[in-house]
């Protein structure tokens, strides 16, 4: 049985305690495999096939050789190892694979205690006799979080028989070595890579969404760089379910599901009473993939990157942005035509299909060497699916992998390349064409919106619609962003250095001080110029007052005061000025003389006395009498 878009594997949403059931028909999930090959023991050699672990960071393009280890103790390896880096192989020697059995914990679990303990690759046997599976995370927990962000050796899975023959060579004494080889493990025809990510906008739904974003943005200068040279063919997809036609009327249905039950998606929080519903979900994945069909028909298609960094940057759930509102904010800012996104999404209420949606429920089916998408998120790297961590540099390798031999492109063998975005558009960030300042910074890892430091002067935003300066220094640039206007050679500002840090229109002006500052008429508004005598004329900025007859304004007073009566304060005010003048002169010359005087009565004085006796600061007198006795 098969339900409208002929899906294999459809969720459909129950009406019992108002939970999602999923109903699999026929589903033909592809396991990705890679060759390991064991050279010793002899009774051994031979190629076997391993199933790819879907995290850790598997060899794409390459292989690794080493020697297989059986633990005696903690067999299935749920328990950290004693001992640090136990496993870690002793220098010059092949490193070490460590075997460990299935069961009792998660794989992830298995594969970082065994990392932890200094494993190169892990090979997990399996349990029971059954064709090999992908090892995968069964559910969303904070526990399995933290191993699936944190693993970078490669694993796989091993059949039950195959495990149990290396583990008696072990026993027995035989050195096991082997060698993985993932060569083979994404097909490398020619000097095109065609790649597609099955992927979601609900950004509240644990681990697995936290480190999709983080993918999303760390990836997208490669992915540009990639697209832009010609060197790749990139497709987004999104997975939706159908609601069964028993239950479209039903709450459920009508929350989860648009186009009358025929595209759903789960409830963000699983939670049908707060938040928001699947269907919105299903609506932003529309708008997503209109945003790709829009930037493809302008040549551009490597802008579906921005758009869905820059979403989940500015319009996150958790902020109660993620709404239709936003969504067209971040599509100006990147120059693309709102109502042909528009157009292209039509009315989620229409009873009838809608080709892009329908399309994308046909691409779920596996065709060829690829299987069925059935785990979220899926990269698919020349039809056949990736398994691994998905993150920047695993990806990357898998992809180049995917390149003929000598055709890769440069962004395959260098991490330092920027992806000059900024050129275009400045790459949809904020810019201050006046002066000359922008938010867009090129990165290898493709353009970021920051707000930047220009001249000293840090500039505070969110680096897409608005970037203002802040701290001191801030009027140099463009007046802090504030109003200012200049008229006959005089400038008005409404910047201010201290304060708040706010624009506030300077004196004489009223307005926000941010679009518009407006003159003040002081002498309409009767601000100024108020005595009788007073005459008023208002200026821009200011105003001038002047006074009748003989009369001078007093501007700090407000008032008209004589002309005879400011003259008479000035004459006095010069004959006390001179009075003051003469009594310091008088003053000076008297303590000169007296110092004078002092000075010249001292040294006759001392003259007089130097005769009759000598002075401690002179030496004997020498006494010629007796030396004229002699002669």
């Amino acid at each position: 049985m098969r339900g409208p878009a002929g899906l294999p594997l459809v969720a459909v949403l129950a009406l019992a305690a108002a939970a999602a059931v999923v109903m699999v028909v026929e589903a033909r999930f592809v396991v990705e495999k890679n060759s390991l090959m064991v050279t010793s023991p002899t009774s051994l050699r031979g190629r076997h096939d391993s199933a790819i672990g879907n995290f850790g960071v598997p060899q794409y393009g390459g292989s690794m050789a080493g020697t297989v280890v059986y633990p005696k103790d903690n067999a299935d390896a749920c328990e950290a190892y004693d001992g640090d880096r136990h496993f870690r192989a002793k220098p010059g020697a092949l490193p070490n694979f460590l075997l460990i059995d299935r069961g009792n914990c998660l794989f992830a679990k298995k594969v970082w205690n065994a990392q932890n303990a200094g494993a190169s690759a892990v090979l997990v046997v399996d349990d029971k006799d059954e064709p090999l599976i992908t090892m995968d995370l069964p559910r969303e927990d904070d526990e399995a979080a933290k191993y699936i962000q944190n693993i970078t050796i490669p694993s796989a899975l091993i059949d039950k028989k195959f495990g149990e023959q290396l583990k008696k060579a072990i026993k027995d004494g035989e050195m096991v070595n082997v060698n993985l080889d993932w060569r083979e493990a994404v097909p490398h025809p020619d000097d095109r890579v065609e790649y597609e990510l099955w992927t979601n906008s609900n950004d509240e739904c644990g681990p697995k969404c936290d480190m999709l974003m983080n993918f999303l943005k760390e990836f997208k200068g490669a992915a540009q760089l990639l697209e832009k040279g010609g060197y790749s063919q990139f497709t987004p997809h999104y997975i939706t379910w159908y609601c069964p036609q028993a239950f479209v009327v039903s709450k459920q249905c009508k929350s989860q599901c648009i186009n009358h039950g025929r595209y759903c998606a789960p409830d963000p929080e699983q939670d049908f009473s707060t938040g928001y519903e699947g269907k919105d979900v299903v609506v932003e994945n529309l708008r997503q993939l209109c945003v790709f069909q829009v930037a493809k028909e302008s040549k551009k298609p490597w802008i579906w990157w921005d758009y869905v960094t820059d979403f989940h940057i500015r319009c996150p759930m958790k902020d109660k942005k993620y709404n239709k509102k936003c969504a067209e904010t971040v599509i100006k800012s990147l120059g693309l035509d709102v109502k042909k996104v528009d157009k292209c999404m039509g009315d989620p209420n229409a009873d009838s299909d809608h080709p892009l949606l329908k399309m994308e429920q046909d691409a779920q089916i596996g065709k060829g060497s690829r299987g069925d998408v059935t785990i979220l998120p899926t990269l698919v790297v020349n039809n056949r699916q990736y398994r691994g961590k998905l993150e920047r540099k695993a990806v990357l390798k898998a992809i180049c992998a995917g390149f003929e031999e000598t055709t890769e492109p440069n962004v395959c063998l260098s991490d330092e390349m920027e992806t000059n975005e900024c050129l275009n558009d400045n790459g949809g960030c904020w810019q201050d064409k006046a002066a000359n300042v922008t938010a867009c910074r090129d990165t290898f890892r493709g353009r970021v919106c920051e707000c930047p430091t220009f001249n000293g002067v840090q500039f505070k935003g969110d680096g897409y619609s608005n970037c203002e300066p802040a701290g001191p220094g801030k009027c140099l640039i463009n007046h802090g962003g504030c109003w200012h206007e200049t008229r006959n050679g005089k400038t008005f500002s409404a910047c201010q250095e201290s304060g708040n840090g706010k624009c506030q229109c300077p004196a004489g002006f009223r307005g926000d001080g941010v679009k518009k500052c407006e003159d003040i008429n002081e002498c309409k508004e009767k601000k100024a110029c108020q005595c009788p005598e007073c005459s008023c004329r208002d200026t821009w900025g200011d105003y001038e007052c002047t006074c009748s007859g003989d009369l001078l304004y007093i501007k700090e007073h407000d008032t008209c005061i004589s002309k005879t009566a400011v003259q008479g304060k000035a004459a006095w005010a010069a004959v006390w000025g001179i009075l003051i003048v003469l009594v310091v002169v008088a003053a000076g010359s008297y303590v000169v003389y007296k110092y004078r005087l002092r000075s010249y009565m001292d040294s006759e004085i001392r003259a007089i006395m130097a005769q009759y006796m000598p002075l401690d600061s002179q030496g004997e007198v020498p006494n010629h009498t007796n030396d004229e006795e002699h002669h």
